[in-house]
């Protein structure tokens, strides 16, 4: 942008300097000697200056009827009989001695002339040149580490330690590579991390820089893309020219499905830029030339999507899954995103962590930080277990938008619909756990009623996801059976349970009628673009079997939980009344209803608006850390 401003302000002075040195001077009218002789005569002109042999002035515009209000002649050069009789007609004259004056009319004549010569020469010599310059597109953008500033080691990343271990290894091959070469083996070229976004593949990546005593470059696969034809080409080259200079060194290509893809799988045929960068990058990672000491990390979170070239072995040899991370992954993410907060006596991060299942590093350092500015918020000096469970749910449920104002009857209908799908929760033996029930609009929700596994599950059978299918229909069910209407309010669950059930059928193979068999694998055009166009590859007869039973298991499931429901009407009835008054209830205070206990009074709930609660106010708002812990 600095380079772009010189210039258009180098632009804007030639133009006005030629305006000015040009176009500045007034329309002059030429004459002849004659003609001139005779307005001086008849008194038409006012003022003469006269330079050598030509004579410029000016009309008196009291007698000249003409347009024009200047003029120049040519006159004799020290005529006597010219000076007498211009003073005779009293016309204003000037004598300029010319001697030093010509060469600097020749100058500023000249001058918007010279100016552009320069500018041409200097936008030549600028382009013949290297670094920043105009033609330095093709050089590559990868930006080389440097040795001093903080630095990411492995030890600020956790719960991914078969990914640590695998790029240890090939730091230690670096370091140390006659240990591993004395036996016949050879560094890999390349290491893909794959796994899902917020897993922790760049911070590796940061975590490898730091680690390792060998030049480290990074660049992103959209880099590589530019509006020129060539250019992404040219830059794998020379990045990997840089490489050679400094070998054993690592190169990062960060999302480098941007450059990737497979090919042969656009509109517009086989031959674009993308590709020319791809076939560039596929001959540098193993081509005819050898790039010894060069380990090549990229990151993605499509391999689906990758060319089947840049998979094989000789070019990305190894592919580390970096995958979510297990209760105990969890716990040691949540130790490390918190080293930097203070936390109070009640907070156990082996509980947050149980109560996280699915979460990434990602979700698990925000879910940190929005605990910490929920403590601010209040005041605190520390960050204590409310404070996370209130992070929790917002990550989980969303923001409470307790703006939203809401009719008695919406709420009435909201808290029926979150019963219901309270107490078949709590009713089906295969369903998770409840965790919490609101009725305060969270997100783009009016309620929300949320269950959390006790263990992380990476199979579920098939009475798991009926159950999945009923807990879905509860609060439609207790909207017609206590109601007797229906509401837009189970749009997303029925919406969910049709697409799990569809799943179900057509993925799973649990249906008794089909059996198992798959119909969710299309055979994809590559050269219509893959997604555009899918061939089918069923019958009518078959796609209308699998509507069939995708209406039955979402159905059946329906009355399971109508069927629960109607055998607890007095228990539905008794949690929806308790959210009209309390709005908020945790899985525990559930069980506690349902069991035929009293609750115990809640806290008062903080004050946001108050700037400097004391510390009486403080302690009030506390929430007891076994209220807040997530139900085993």
């Amino acid at each position: 942008m600095k380079s772009l401003a010189l210039w258009l302000g180098i632009i804007l002075v030639v133009v006005v300097l030629f305006r000015v040195l040009t176009g500045g001077e007034p329309q002059r009218e030429t004459l002849d000697y004659t003609t001139f002789w005779t307005r001086v005569t008849s008194g038409e002109i006012k003022s003469v200056t006269i330079t050598g042999s030509r004579a410029e002035g000016e009309y008196d515009p009291q007698r000249h009827e003409g347009e024009a209000q200047f003029f120049t002649a040519p006159v004799p050069v020290n005529d006597p009989s010219l000076w007498k009789d211009l003073r005779d007609n009293n016309v204003e004259t000037i004598l300029v001695d010319d001697s030093e004056g010509g060469w600097l009319q020749i100058l500023i004549g000249w001058a918007p002339m010279i100016l552009l010569i320069g500018i041409w020469i200097f936008f030549m010599r600028q382009m013949q040149g290297g670094g920043n310059r105009a033609l330095s597109f093709g050089k590559s953008r990868a930006k080389m580490q440097a040795a001093s500033g903080k630095k990411v080691t492995f030890a600020d990343v956790a719960g991914i330690e078969e990914a640590k271990e695998e790029l240890t290894e090939i730091i230690d091959f670096l370091k140390d590579p006659q240990r591993f070469q004395r036996l016949g083996g050879r560094i890999p070229k390349g290491v893909l991390l794959v796994g899902p976004p917020g897993t922790g593949k760049t911070l590796l990546a940061r975590a490898i820089s730091g680690e390792a005593d060998v030049p480290f470059y990074s660049i992103s696969g959209s880099d590589f893309v530019e509006m020129f034809v060539g250019v992404g080409a040219s830059r794998v080259r020379d990045l990997f020219e840089q490489g050679k200079k400094s070998a054993p060194c690592l190169i990062f290509i960060d999302e480098i499905d941007a450059v990737g893809r497979h090919r042969g799988a656009g509109l517009g045929g086989g031959h674009d830029e993308r590709e020319q960068t791809l076939n560039a990058l596929l001959v540098e990672m193993d081509g005819f030339e050898s790039n010894e000491g060069i380990i090549v990390l990229a990151a993605t979170n499509r391999p689906d999507v990758l060319d089947p070239a840049l998979l094989r072995p000789g070019r990305f040899d190894r592919q580390v899954v970096v995958d979510r991370p297990d209760i105990r992954g969890r716990a040691e993410t949540l130790r490390v995103h918190t080293r930097n907060i203070p936390l109070g006596d009640n907070v156990d991060l082996e509980v947050i962590a149980r109560g996280t299942p699915g979460f990434t590093g990602a979700d698990l350092e925000n879910l940190a930080n929005e605990a910490a500015l929920f403590a601010a918020r209040r005041n605190k000096s520390v960050v204590e277990m409310d404070d996370f469970e209130e992070a929790k749910d917002k990550v989980l449920m969303g923001t409470e938008r307790r703006s939203l104002i809401l009719s008695e009857e919406e709420k009435r209908n909201t808290a029926f619909h979150e019963a219901g799908h309270a107490m078949v929760a709590h009713k089906l033996e295969h369903a998770d756990p409840l965790h919490k029930v609101t009725i305060i609009p969270r997100g783009r929700s009016l309620g929300v009623t949320q269950t959390l596994p006790v263990d992380d599950k990476h199979t579920y059978t098939k009475d798991f996801l009926e159950d999945q299918l009923a807990f879905a229909m509860g609060g439609r069910a207790a909207e017609e059976v206590f109601l007797n209407h229906l509401t837009t309010g189970a749009g997303n669950d029925i919406d969910r349970a049709t697409k799990l059930a569809r799943k179900m059928v057509s993925d799973w193979g649990m249906s008794d009628e089909i059996g198992p068999l798959s119909f969710g694998s299309k055979e994809e055009h590559i050269f219509l673009g893959k997604e555009i166009s899918q061939a089918r590859d069923i019958s009518e007869k078959t796609a209308q079997l699998l509507d069939e039973e995708v209406k039955r298991l979402v159905m059946r499931n329906y009355e399971r939980a109508k069927r629960v429901i109607l055998d607890n009407r007095d228990k539905v009835e008794l949690v929806a009344n308790t959210l009209l008054e309390r709005e908020v209830l945790d899985g525990e205070e559930v069980e506690q209803l349902l069991a035929g206990e009293k609750l115990k009074p809640r806290p008062p709930a903080p004050d946001p608006k108050r700037e400097e609660p004391g510390a009486e106010e403080r302690e009030a708002e506390k929430v007891p850390a076994e209220q807040d812990a997530p139900t085993p």
